[in-house]
């Protein structure tokens, strides 16, 4: 019962499977040919009344031998090949020890078999450990002679009865032993191709798994940025708008009515944007420094809509340059969430965004002249609360980490804050 060799390279593949063939043919074939002399002999005039019965019961020994060895070939084969889940393999040792009785009977009944053991000296080598096949292939060996020697009729063993078993024994031990160093170097290449598969297998399971974590880590910070704040502020205006209603002030309540659609549909447009994986709307409509002013605008308008007085003014610094998508989006974000910050927990008067072309980097600075906060504690919009808010600065860190730049957040209570973002720029962009 050699295990299979389907998993082997290409050309060793090739020629174990030769070999297994050439095994499996020569063992029918030399027990056809024992039984075919067994049955001529037995058909002799000479050969006794009951030349019939020792016939009879010899064949049916030797149609058992053939059929114990193709049970255990064909289970093999079929366990190897995936069509059936019984695996023959611990049983390899019993199943060599019944065929290898069964020729030991035929042989004591007849010479015929002998040559029936070089098959089986392979098979040893292959099932048994070296030493253990060694010796029974010796014990065989001499079984052999002894068989040859009773059925000459010699008073002693002649050379050729000894030499003739001991070469092909001593062939086949050798033939053999190469036959099993190549089936070796077969499982260890085959080990070596499975344990790659599998290894591949893992790398690409981790990079999905990485690839879905980035795209859903984009995704929240694209929803926080934009909706999530566009939302905030479309509340809070509506409350505004609604305390207006009530108080009798429609033109009031009618402009804050308009800013609520304003904000809608803007956030609209930043929805529609990131599902496709563009850039921001707002970015592809004008310039990085246009585009902050207009937010520090738009801030002003939102803190006024709910009643509070905020002065947001933009400021440039150096001569502004085409930056890569990634960078102005990142720039943009980092002022829209700092900005977000500032009128929702900063009760400021005062916010300026600076931002500046400093040759080998690009920086944005947002100031605000609010409450503050103890830089040892935790720091709003950097760790996430239980209502899902509180993402933003984590969410920029993680951008601007991703462009090898830098977040720095200083603050004090009563001072105000300071998100100053630096990236740096290579010398392409420069």
């Amino acid at each position: 019962m050699p295990a299979a060799d389907s998993q082997t390279t290409p050309s060793g593949a090739a020629i174990l499977r030769f070999l297994r063939v050439t095994l499996h043919v020569g063992f029918a074939v030399l027990l056809l040919v024992a039984i075919l002399r067994l049955h001529l002999a037995q058909a002799l005039p000479d050969a006794g009344a009951d030349a019939g019965a020792r016939r009879f019961v010899w064949s049916a020994l030797a149609v058992a031998l053939a059929a114990a060895y193709l049970a255990g070939t064909l289970l093999e084969k079929r366990y190897d090949a995936g069509r059936s889940t019984f695996n023959p393999h611990p049983y390899a040792v019993p199943w060599l020890g019944l065929v290898t009785s069964l020729w030991g009977v035929l042989l004591a009944g007849s010479a015929e078999f002998s040559w029936v053991a070089f098959p089986l000296f392979f098979l040893h080598l292959h099932v048994l450990p070296r030493r253990i096949a060694l010796f029974t292939i010796s014990v065989m060996t001499a079984a052999v002679v002894a068989s040859q020697w009773m059925a000459s009729g010699l008073p002693s063993p002649a050379l050729p009865l000894v030499l003739g078993p001991v070469l092909g024994a001593v062939f086949a031990v050798i033939t053999g032993l190469a036959y099993r160093a190549l089936y070796l170097e077969g499982e260890a290449q085959r080990l070596a191709a499975d344990e790659l598969r599998r290894t591949r297998a893992e790398l690409a399971r981790t990079q999905h798994e990485a690839g879905v974590a980035a795209e859903r880590e984009r995704l929240a910070r694209e929803i926080h940025d934009t909706l999530a704040q566009g939302l905030s502020s479309i509340v809070l205006v509506a409350r505004a708008a609604e305390k207006s209603l009530a108080g009798g002030d429609l033109a009031t309540a009618a402009e804050r009515v308009a800013l609520v659609q304003q904000t809608a549909s803007e956030n609209l447009s930043e929805a529609r944007s990131f599902v496709r994986g563009l850039t921001a709307p707002r970015l592809q409509e004008s310039s990085l420094p246009e585009t902050l002013g207009r937010l520090c605008a738009e801030t002003e308008t939102l803190a006024a809509a709910r009643g509070e007085r905020l002065r947001c003014r933009f400021e440039l610094v150096g001569n502004a340059a085409e930056l890569p998508p990634q960078y102005s989006v990142t720039l943009l974000r980092a002022a829209q969430a700092s900005l977000a910050n500032v009128r929702q927990h900063a009760k400021a008067g005062t916010a300026v965004v600076t931002l500046a072309y400093l040759g080998d980097e690009v920086t944005l600075d947002v100031y605000d002249d609010g409450t503050g906060f103890e830089p040892g504690a935790p720091c709003p919009g950097v760790a996430g609360r239980a209502d899902g808010s509180g993402f933003g600065l984590r969410s920029l860190a993680a951008r601007v980490a991703e462009l090898n730049g830098s977040l720095d957040v200083e603050s004090a209570p009563g001072e105000g804050t300071v998100v100053a973002v630096r990236l740096p720029l290579t010398g392409e962009l420069r």
